[in-house]
């Protein structure tokens, strides 16, 4: 019988080397946090597993997280757990609300146009040398700091398709056609009543692709979108809720001498949609 991750866990394999670390963050952000915050080794492994990664990549990972103070360890008998250290929470809180912030809605109609050597906020895109577009509220609904750079708002009254084209650069374009072949894998594997552990995986390598984007590469609205070009937040939040419940199955009940982890924070289920908030961590 064909795996039904193959395609996903191929795609996370196929761009080098994968940053085992980088993923454990990934997990600890998503799968972790709206759960008590801390997971045992044994069931992080069998996550990690079924994600294609070996047991011993985990153990170097864990190691270097926890030596530059990411994480921290505790014993209960035979049994390690593992949990963001403070600093990994202050780090870590401010990218929750990138990756999860839901999908615009409604039409931006107030826009900023900055000259600056830097990008004046994450949603800033750049139209030209120093030359900055940027939404006149951010993606958490704040208004920009604009200090230090010389600024105009107002209506966009035009954008033609060779401008759009310039908003989204080569690289960014690919990590994005990548998103949208991982997120149809997803939805097809979530429409066949998936095991909750495939379920959870498939939201991991979905997620963590995500982050990696949004920690890179502003958000394109809809107004300067190329045309043809996906609404890559939108399509990781169908997906997302599409493996939700399959995938908090496998964290509602036990595995081998694991416990269940504690009882999910509502807030989980606003992921992607109104009135999510961003925990402050």
């Amino acid at each position: 019988m064909d795996d039904p991750l193959a395609p996903l866990i191929r795609s996370l394999h196929g761009e080098g080397r994968v940053r085992v670390w980088s993923v454990v963050i990934t997990i600890f952000g998503d799968v972790v946090h709206h759960r008590g915050g801390s997971i045992t080794m044994g069931r992080l492994q069998s996550l990690i597993e079924r994600l294609g990664i070996e047991p011993g990549a985990l153990r170097t990972a864990l190691s270097r997280l926890a030596r530059d103070g990411w994480v921290v360890r505790s014993r209960n008998g035979r049994n390690s757990t593992y949990r963001l250290s403070p600093m990994g929470q202050r780090e870590f809180g401010p990218a929750m609300a990138r990756v999860y912030t839901p999908p615009r809605e409604a039409p931006l109609e107030h826009w900023i146009l900055a000259c600056g050597t830097n990008p004046p906020a994450a949603e800033a895109l750049r139209v030209g040398d120093g030359v900055w577009l940027l939404p006149g509220a951010g993606g958490t609904g704040e208004a920009p700091d604009i200090s230090g750079h010389l600024a105009v708002s107002g209506a966009l009254e035009n954008l033609p398709e060779d401008f759009r084209e310039k908003m989204v650069s080569p690289a960014h374009r690919s990590a994005i056609e990548a998103l949208a072949a991982d997120v149809a894998c997803a939805l097809a594997m979530a429409r066949g009543n998936p095991a909750p552990l495939d379920a959870l995986a498939a939201r991991v390598m979905i997620i963590h692709r995500w982050r990696r984007i949004v920690l890179k590469y502003p958000d394109i609205p809809a107004e300067i979108r190329p045309a043809g070009a996906p609404d890559a937040r939108r399509l990781v939040a169908e997906a997302y809720h599409a493996l939700l419940p399959a995938s908090e199955k496998w964290l509602d009940g036990p595995q081998c001498d694991h416990p269940p982890l504690p009882e999910a924070d509502e807030n989980l289920f606003r992921r992607f949609r109104r009135g999510y908030m961003a925990p402050v961590i």
